[in-house]
């Protein structure tokens, strides 16, 4: 009897880890793009105070005597974020291990036009806020938004090749890791030593799980909790937490997958020797062998990929979209919003996120191209990293972040920022994917 299930061939396609990142990263764009409108529609509708009131909510945890108390902006800032932080820690460490910054030739320009993409949008955003309360917003257009820049490069298909895809892809991780560096140094005021200390025995406890050969993720995530709630104690942004975490989940599989047909055969064939029931039903016997098949298939599996498939879409889905909710949502008068959009924090992110990434991004990639030190990706142009350093002027989340931690306490000065990572993260987008869909050619 035949099994009708027409579907079924659409659901079982088979998708490379770099396309699930692709896919999770181009869904996240979209549902941002929509969170992002929800919340400013409602920050300026007659539900601003209720939404404004939502968000500051205080929300407990208490355990006897001993609580924690803050509100739900707070814990989807620091608790829920850290879990995207963790995603990024696991990605930087793909990238690093078997992905594009693997090898040091292909690595180089993506590596060079990150650093130069963070360093001239820093410098620029500080000459113009030098000696003013908003100086230390040079962080800001440091950060590029790996969904959103992502997103609109996916959205072109075929018109760029493949291998531009992969350059912005390396160049948003190493992004990443400058953002986090970035918050770990220079945006942590006082630092517990006897907290920062206990959450260092912690992730030492998590590197040596993984050299006796512990894979049970449960057991790094109880002990990634505690790291977690001491980095939170120290005075170093907790998120940070995530991404050392990930650097002590297990990349080297239970199992030497080069054994795994021999033995999967031998229990497949074991399968196959029971009749098959007209009803479909197995027999207890089928059933534990088919439970084995799955422990063998998943201990092939590295947990740090296993984590990573199955974060992406919670991530995508939940974590983003309520920071998106939470932090997009700006109160604005339109009838001052000239006057917002030229005050040396919004025109600093402005110009940092536009020209300082062009400069930085597209700059250094020409440089390093004419010196020979690195060499195009495969079928693109130099228009086409034109275009891409546009696409990297997008901030949005990490920009949106920062903000948050630069500006802490003043209200007005993460309402100018947020207002110009809005305006710059909108126009660098639709520049650079206009540019990348009608001017540049591929080769």
């Amino acid at each position: 009897m035949k099994i009708y299930a027409p579907w079924q061939k659409k659901f079982e396609k088979i998708s490379t880890p770099f396309e699930e990142f692709l896919h999770a990263q181009s869904t996240t764009g979209i549902i941002l793009i929509v969170m992002t409108i929800v919340a400013l529609i409602l920050a300026n509708s007659p539900l601003a105070e209720a939404y404004a009131h939502f968000f500051h909510t205080k929300a407990d945890f208490t355990v006897g005597s001993w609580e924690l108390s803050h509100t739900i902006h707070h814990w989807i800032n620091d608790a829920l974020m850290a879990i995207f932080f963790f995603l990024i820690g696991l990605e930087i460490k793909r990238e690093v291990s078997v992905g594009e910054l693997s090898n040091i030739k292909v690595a180089i320009l993506p590596i060079l036009a990150a650093i130069g993409g963070m360093l001239f949008p820093a410098l620029i955003y500080y000459y113009m806020n030098a000696g003013t309360d908003g100086a230390n917003g040079w962080g800001i257009p440091m950060a590029t938004d790996i969904a959103f820049a992502i997103s609109a490069l996916v959205l072109l298909g075929k018109r760029v090749p493949t291998a531009l895809v992969t350059f912005l892809v390396a160049l948003a991780i190493v992004d990443d890791l400058g953002a986090v560096l970035v918050i770990a140094l220079f945006y942590t005021e006082q630092i517990h030593m006897l907290s920062l200390a206990l959450a260092g025995a912690a992730f030492l406890v998590m590197i040596a799980m993984n050299r006796f050969g512990i894979h049970k993720v449960l057991a790094y995530f109880i002990v990634g909790v505690i790291m977690w709630f001491f980095m939170f104690q120290s005075g170093v942004h907790a998120t940070i937490a995530g991404v050392i975490a990930a650097l002590a989940i297990p990349s080297i599989p239970k199992r030497d997958p080069s054994n795994l047909r021999g033995e999967l055969k031998v229990l497949l064939d074991e399968f196959e020797t029971y009749p098959t029931e007209e009803d479909y039903m197995m027999n207890d016997r089928q059933k534990t062998i088919l439970t084995e098949v799955k422990e063998k298939i998943s201990d092939v599996e590295t947990p740090a990929a296993r984590l990573e498939h199955d974060l992406h879409l919670p991530v995508s889905l939940i974590i983003i979209p309520l920071f998106a909710l939470a932090n997009a949502g700006i109160a604005i008068d339109f009838s001052s919003i000239g006057t917002t959009i030229v005050q040396p924090v919004s025109i600093g992110i402005i110009v940092g996120l536009i020209l300082g990434k062009v400069l930085g991004i597209f700059g250094v990639a020409w440089l390093a191209i004419k010196l020979k030190i690195a060499s195009l990706p495969e079928g693109s142009t130099m228009s086409q990293i034109f275009g891409v350093a546009f696409l990297g002027g997008i901030g949005f989340t990490m920009s949106i972040f920062v903000a948050d931690l630069a500006f802490a306490g003043s209200p007005e000065l993460i309402f100018q920022a947020k207002v110009g990572i809005l305006a710059a993260s909108l126009f660098a987008g639709l520049f650079g994917y206009s540019w990348l869909r009608f001017v540049a050619k591929s080769n």
